[in-house]
């Protein structure tokens, strides 16, 4: 799986659609519409996208165009449906291949880590979780959801950073996917107002529910 994802992240062997995805997200980073070009400069169907993307920043789009105009890519660009581009994201990701899924669950934006964290797929559900870009709400989000692995959890809080965060330890701790083997061992960080809360939650472990109720009775009812 190592192997597939360095050939997901070969931008030049990237398919148009994966392309023209990453450059719809106006979130997405600037330094990747340079790796984007430098590794696409003979492709005039990519240079296309980065000369025409909404998103494309201003020197990306001119050099784009320049490239087109120069004839420095000999193939004509390929013709793209005209119904794809009236397709939701949801529909023109399912068209992907699990390597180009996860090249977008590491470099897309929020909309595109949102829909493939869902993925049925493993290891492109996982790979959002390693994008650089993920912030502290989305995997909150992610702790707090009973749609996703109980790996993902694992991976969550196994992240010295993300775990100095209360909300999401609290949020891992709350979830019932969460192997009891981890939440038991969170239980002892929260606040009594939680732990009230927890011991009365019939959706987690006993297990998770009993040792708040032993660090209730320790710290006192009072």
């Amino acid at each position: 799986m190592e192997e597939m994802i360095l050939i997901g992240l070969d931008l030049s062997m990237a398919s148009s659609d994966t392309i023209e995805i990453l450059i719809s997200d106006e979130n997405v980073e600037i330094e990747l519409f340079r790796e984007i070009i430098d590794s696409n400069k003979k492709r005039p169907e990519i240079l296309l996208l980065l000369a025409e993307g909404l998103y494309v920043p201003d020197d990306i789009r001119e050099e784009a165009g320049r490239l087109v105009n120069a004839g420095l890519a000999q193939r004509q660009p390929e013709k793209r449906d005209k119904a794809y581009n009236k397709e939701s994201l949801l529909q023109k990701l399912q068209r992907l291949t699990v390597g180009e899924k996860i090249l977008l669950a590491l470099r897309g934006g929020r909309d595109i880590r949102s829909i493939l964290l869902r993925e049925s797929n493993k290891e492109v559900a996982l790979s959002v979780l390693k994008n650089p870009k993920i912030t502290e709400t989305e995997v909150e989000n992610i702790a707090h959801s009973r749609q996703v692995t109980e790996d993902a959890l694992r991976v969550i809080s196994k992240n010295r950073e993300w775990m100095k965060s209360y909300t999401v330890m609290l949020a891992l701790v709350s979830n019932p996917k969460t192997p009891p083997g981890i939440g038991s061992g969170l239980v002892v960080n929260l606040k009594k107002k939680d732990l009230t809360l927890l011991v009365k939650n019939k959706n987690v472990s006993e297990a998770v529910r009993i040792n708040a109720k032993k660090l209730l009775d320790i710290k006192g009812q009072g």
